[in-house]
């Protein structure tokens, strides 16, 4: 987690699947069989990784000033079930990319 979008792409991993999980297991518990605690812990677990990720968007933002579309596909993706696996493979090239950038400008 060297750069500010590794972190956003770890971060979003964990986020997402925090997400799945407590959307595919922890809510049919709840509401199927009336066990409400693990609700309470998935939730917990999944709201901080969720403000984890609006810092690392964040972060992202500042260091990369992407513009505001792109700010906003982050933001739309985190709320979505399969969102932040989506973003992650767009993140990847976006990635690759200015490493490719870094590299050429240590060689200049």
């Amino acid at each position: 987690m060297k750069t500010p979008i590794s972190r956003l792409r770890t971060v979003g991993i964990y986020e997402g699947l925090s997400y799945l999980i407590l959307l595919g297991i922890a809510m049919p518990l709840k509401y199927m069989f009336d066990m409400p605690l693990f609700v309470k812990y998935v939730g917990w677990a999944h709201g901080l990784l969720f403000v984890l990720y609006i810092l690392a968007l964040l972060q992202v933002t500042l260091a990369y000033n992407w513009s505001f579309k792109k700010v906003a596909a982050g933001f739309i993706a985190s709320l979505l079930p399969f969102g932040p696996f989506i973003l992650d493979k767009k993140l990847l090239d976006k990635e690759e990319a200015a490493l490719q950038a870094q590299k050429q400008k240590q060689v200049a």
